[in-house]
């Protein structure tokens, strides 16, 4: 799939949060495909190998409903932006879009390891994502960035909204009995309802969504490759 270039990632911290405030208008929390047209979604997920300033990005496509992966795609790049709370898209997206570009076909759907809307600026890794392939994006983190809310119930499918300066910004919704929630919000082209649909229609038993697990599974594997490659070049 090809991604068109919206802006330069190698920025300066400030013109980072100047490129979230200009795109984040263009976020649209409105679902336009119905989940019973979703055929693809892919799922999305980066690994650091910090000694060597690199990050490892993992897009794999997926057929949906029946889950099975038809692609996996990786990359490894240098991590050139700093760690800024806020401005995460900024170091993942290096990584993630060259990924994403050598998947065959668009997904329908995308899955993020990300916030969208629940954000301090309602533009995370999901929305920015989402903006730039122009494909329905859903975030689902496994940690809050903002907000509050109460406790979802025990059940899979349980949630409770996720509260921040007056509106929903996302779910915390139960995934798998007995293990902690994960944070759902729009990212873009989708609405919060359509969001919690489709991870409960990705889950096979575990806490994520399969397409974030495969995802993760495979920048894990890259990792442990570049890692064995490059410390044969020790030696």
């Amino acid at each position: 799939m090809r991604i068109p270039e919206r802006h330069p990632l190698d920025v300066s911290v400030a013109e980072a949060r100047a490129i979230q405030e200009r795109l984040r208008g263009e976020v649209r929390e409105e679902r336009v495909l119905d989940p019973a047209e979703i055929g693809l979604i892919a799922g999305t997920d980066i690994s650091y190998l910090r000694e060597h300033k690199l990050a490892l990005g993992a897009a794999v496509l997926m057929d949906y409903p029946t889950l099975e992966v038809l692609q996996v795609c990786t990359s490894a790049v240098e991590v050139a932006f700093p760690y800024v709370p806020g401005l995460l898209s900024f170091r993942e997206l290096p990584a993630l879009l060259p990924a994403l570009e050598a998947l065959d076909g668009a997904p329908d759907l995308l899955l993020v390891d990300g916030q969208g809307l629940a954000h301090p600026r309602a533009f995370g890794l999901a929305s920015h994502l989402g903006v730039l392939t122009g494909i329905p994006t859903v975030g689902c983190a496994k940690s809050r960035l903002v907000g509050e809310a109460g406790e979802p119930g025990p059940e899979v499918g349980d949630w409770t909204p996720l509260l921040y300066e007056g509106r929903i910004v996302g779910a915390v919704l139960r995934t798998r009995r007995g293990v902690k929630p994960l944070y759902v919000s729009v990212g873009h082209l989708i609405d919060l309802a359509t969001c919690v649909r489709m991870i409960l229609g990705c889950l096979r038993g575990v806490r994520l969504p399969e397409p974030q697990r495969r995802a993760h599974l495979a920048a894990d594997e890259l990792k442990r490759a570049v890692k064995l490659k490059l410390s044969s070049f020790e030696f």
